[in-house]
């Protein structure tokens, strides 16, 4: 397959820095890999405070932008801010090596506003589909209105305005066709595999088990719809219970404080550790640990069309998973999970409770789970299909003459 030389790619990441963003930082690292150059745009955030570097031959330009919004005037400032500078340093980026593609990743669906301009020197908007953002709002704040309105007519324009797009799953694709009205060979489906070097299988460190014989783990975002709070109530019944099992919650996010304040009202200071966002050999080392992982999302529409990178975290580390039934989660853990009615906190501590007494089971669930990300659902196959889609994009030519 011919690759992607003498071809320079941007790539604008807004909600989170890279290469901290894992799905941004794989895709650039196998664009790189085929021969193309990759420029990223991204924000400051926590400890990726340089403004300007490079790794593995990827220029990395980050820039300021306020604290997590919270409310319109606080989103306005931030969405405000954060395309004052992409339009700033795309430009300055263009003049510096010329790009052929801006790669747009959302949220928020307000980045084909800097490739717009840029499309009239033939350069090509690829959509890269992350979060669907009208969802999202409903999940945060129950309602619709002007604002979910107003993220419809976003997303339509973000469609309208992309060349191509990429969908992290089937449901996404559909979302494409339906409310984009894009043609469906203008779209690739592309998951958030795992890259298996990354997630590698190690002994268990019973220092995260803080003297308790067993450890249930999650990693992901602490907001307002992962559902830590009925992860909460979950935890409180299976204390009440029994005294054996530690609960390690691993990430960061607007809700953490209100999180481990609501822990400590329920009394399970001592039963609960949250780690924060840490390095990713932290992340390993305490999944490895853990005995059952869960996945406690709660039953929102964003939810249930949504591929969360945690459940291939979760098989890539041969761990069994106790989450709610959703439509994408149940797709890719498939029998590597149990899967609870939505909101039954008590069914939910009960099926963790059952993984615990039962090792031949949890054994068999994490065997499927990992045969599966090696054999379908790791990066390694996830890249293959980001080459070719980026051949077309780039090499039209050499693709319709095959």
């Amino acid at each position: 397959m011919k690759g992607l030389e003498n071809k320079h790619i941007l790539i604008i990441v807004e909600n989170l820095p890279v290469p901290f963003d894992r799905r941004v930082w794989q895709e650039a690292n196998t664009l790189r890999e085929s021969g193309a150059s990759i420029s990223i745009i991204c924000p400051k955030m926590n400890e990726y405070n340089t403004s300007y570097e490079v790794i593995n031959g990827i220029e990395i330009y980050r820039h300021p932008l306020p604290l997590e919004a919270r409310g319109a005037l606080g989103y306005l400032w931030e969405y405000s801010s954060a395309l004052f500078w992409e339009f700033l340093l795309s430009w300055k980026i263009f003049f510096k090596k010329r790009f052929h593609v801006i790669h747009g990743c959302n949220p928020p669906d307000l980045i084909f506003l800097v490739a717009v301009f840029f499309k009239l020197f033939g350069v090509k908007y690829v959509f890269d589909h992350h979060d669907i953002n009208p969802e999202l709002f409903i999940a945060k704040y129950n309602k619709r209105g002007l604002f979910y309105r107003l993220l419809l007519l976003m997303e339509r324009l973000t469609f309208a305005a992309a060349d191509y797009s990429i969908a992290t799953n089937e449901s996404y694709k559909g979302i494409a066709t339906g409310r984009g009205k894009m043609a469906e060979n203008k779209i690739q489906v592309i998951r958030s595999g795992p890259k298996l070097d990354r997630l590698k299988l190690l002994p268990p460190d019973k220092k995260f088990l803080r003297g308790r014989k067993y450890l249930v783990g999650y990693v992901g975002v602490i907001g307002e719809q992962e559902g830590i709070d009925l992860l909460l109530e979950s935890i409180s019944y299976i204390c009440s219970q029994r005294e054996d099992i530690q609960f390690a919650i691993v990430g960061g996010g607007s809700d953490l404080e209100r999180m481990k304040q609501l822990s400590a009202e329920k009394g399970l200071d001592g039963f609960v550790d949250f780690y924060g966002r840490v390095s990713d050999d932290l992340l390993v080392s305490v999944l490895n640990t853990a005995d059952v992982c869960v996945n406690p999302d709660k039953p929102t529409e964003m939810n249930n069309l949504s591929t969360m990178n945690k459940i291939m975290e979760y098989m890539a580390l041969k761990k069994p998973i106790v989450q709610y039934d959703l439509k994408e989660g149940r797709y890719s853990a498939a029998e590597a999970s149990l899967y609870i009615k939505n909101g039954d906190t008590k069914d939910f501590a009960d099926k963790i409770i059952y993984l615990i007494d039962n090792p031949e089971i949890r054994n068999s669930m994490g065997d499927f789970g990992y045969n599966r990300v090696l054999t379908e659902l790791s990066w390694e196959y996830e890249s293959e299909k980001l080459i070719r889609f980026y051949n077309q994009i780039l090499n039209p030519a050499d693709q319709a003459e095959k």
